[in-house]
């Protein structure tokens, strides 16, 4: 796959990228100006050169993904065995510069975990708009084609489909931006999810409880380093006010109500919510 097609195929996807291009080559490099790859979460497609001044780039890339980047950078890199180097070194004697910038996903990327009663209710709503839906669950049986099927009717989402024992080790596979509906099963699960979640930069994060389970979530995420002020990145009980029935259709109704508001705002990167290591705020 070259890096059109890639770039495109990340667009389908709902996945976010980065387009790294060869912008300017002083003395003797690789690759010539104009040379472009392609860099997702997982994937690289293109070339720019290879070896450290490839690498280099792929490893910045990801972490422009990771942080939720949205502003082009350049990255110039010496090819000399003088010029430091953490993938090798590359004997050229040129200079390159680098054009590395973040390609947005052309839709927007809703995750529910937990695809439960009220999971899947939800999901048959969201699927019916333009984003890449993500249903995590770490019990398989919830996820089977036959219980899933019923979403691909009508379906104008992409449907992403994860089964992670862990789940919160599914974080690492959405998109930058991903906007996070915590519903599982098991409220160690949801505890676990929202301690990763807030060590990222991610979009909203809405938990589906009581007032009495989020102040204990409150305190077991403090005892961890979360302060108060990245605690409030939680948006508990979700849903739209007004709605008090704890029928999952009627809370999925509600919850797809507050998620389809969040949308009508096109994503920038003031939308990705910021995060600071626990370790640094305590400081």
């Amino acid at each position: 796959m070259d890096w059109l097609q890639a770039l495109q195929t990340c667009q389908e996807r709902g996945e976010v990228s980065v387009l790294v291009t060869l912008a300017a080559v002083r003395g003797h490099a690789p690759r010539g100006a104009g040379a472009k790859m392609v860099v997702s979460l997982h994937e690289t497609h293109g070339s720019v050169g290879g070896g450290n001044l490839e690498a280099t780039a792929v490893d910045r890339a990801r972490q422009m993904l990771h942080l939720g980047r949205a502003e082009p950078e350049l990255l110039t890199l010496r090819l000399t065995d003088r010029a430091p180097a953490e993938f090798g070194r590359q004997c050229c004697g040129g200079e390159v510069t680098l054009l590395l910038e973040v390609v947005q996903a052309a839709r927007p990327a809703v995750a529910i975990f937990g695809a439960g009663h009220v999971g899947l209710a939800l999901a048959r709503i969201l699927v019916t708009l333009n984003i890449g839906l993500h249903l995590i669950d770490s019990r398989a049986a919830q996820l089977v084609p036959e219980r899933l099927d019923v979403l691909r009717l009508e379906a104008k989402a992409g449907i992403h489909v994860h089964h992670s024992p862990i789940p919160e080790l599914a974080l690492e596979d959405l998109p930058a931006g991903a906007h996070l509906l915590v519903m599982t099963h098991d409220h160690a699960e949801d505890a676990a999810i929202l301690d990763a979640a807030l060590r990222r930069e991610t979009g909203f994060i809405g938990l589906i409880g009581s007032e009495t389970k989020w102040a204990r979530f409150r305190q077991q995420l403090s005892d961890l380093g979360h302060t108060p002020a990245s605690l409030e990145r939680v948006t508990t009980p979700i849903g739209i006010s007004g709605i008090k029935s704890k029928l999952p259709e009627m809370i999925a109704v509600s919850v797809a109500a507050q998620i389809a508001a969040l949308l009508e705002v096109r994503p920038s990167a003031k939308m990705v919510q910021a995060v600071m290591p626990p370790s640094e705020a305590a400081l």
